[in-house]
């Protein structure tokens, strides 16, 4: 992992120039301003919104503020995708700043997930973790790990702070030298144009004559649409 920390900060630090405009239907006592944001791709966006929030709720009428909502040219943005997911669906080949429409009322109980705390995007997190633990270790190693560890990284997320983080997912992204590799790839193909979200299959990352599996493998056993004719 230390060969890569450069790669693994570029990820960390990617961001998204966003702008948020309240929706013209929401009720305000005066002319609500947009408010512009970089957002982190990793992390998501009820997490990372508190200010975009506070910035309406100050010229809204209070009766009229219910849970904030999200959305993208009429398609509501899903709070427990990460925000390059989102934006990587749905907007790619927009002009940036991102423009996301702001709402505080009519939530959209068919398309998205209630989030009324970050304590939901936390178990949200969690579970996810220990899904790919499974995976690659049987969940041997989150399970060995104790609380304040779990804590550590979801603070590391939820802060933006990459040495916090690293310092206990390193442990997850690790595996013994006889083992050659994790039992199985964790891996979500998202599509935007089907009715199945994503696709999730098991998938070893080495074949059974020995070689390494690469990126192309895995796209040909699974998704073998997303590869051009050679």
């Amino acid at each position: 992992m230390t060969d890569d920390k450069d790669v693994l900060r570029d990820v960390w630090f990617g961001r998204i120039p966003a702008c948020f405009t309240l929706y013209q239907d929401e009720m305000t006592e005066r002319e609500a301003e947009p408010y512009y944001l970089l957002l982190p791709r990793i992390s998501y966006l009820t997490l990372v919104t508190d200010k975009v929030k506070k910035h309406f709720q100050k010229v809204m009428r209070q009766e009229e503020v219910s849970e904030i909502w999200f959305e993208y040219e009429g398609t509501p943005l899903k709070w427990h995708y990460p925000i390059g997911l989102l934006f990587d669906l749905h907007a790619s080949n927009t002009a940036l700043p991102w423009s996301i429409t702001v709402h505080f009322k009519n939530f959209p109980e068919k398309d998205l997930l209630h989030c009324h705390s970050k304590d939901v995007i936390e178990a949200h997190f969690m579970a996810c973790i220990k899904e790919a633990d499974a995976l690659k270790h049987k969940s041997q190693v989150i399970n060995e790990m104790q609380k304040k560890d779990h804590k550590q990284l979801w603070m590391g997320l939820q802060n933006d702070k990459f040495e916090q983080f690293w310092a206990i997912n390193r442990k997850l992204m690790e595996y013994p030298p006889e083992d050659s590799g994790f039992r199985y790839i964790p891996f979500r193909i998202y599509q935007a144009t089907t009715e199945r979200p994503f696709i999730q299959k098991l998938f070893r990352p080495i074949a059974s004559g020995g070689q390494l599996h690469t990126l192309g493998d895995l796209l040909k056993d699974v998704c073998p649409s997303a590869i051009a004719p050679e």
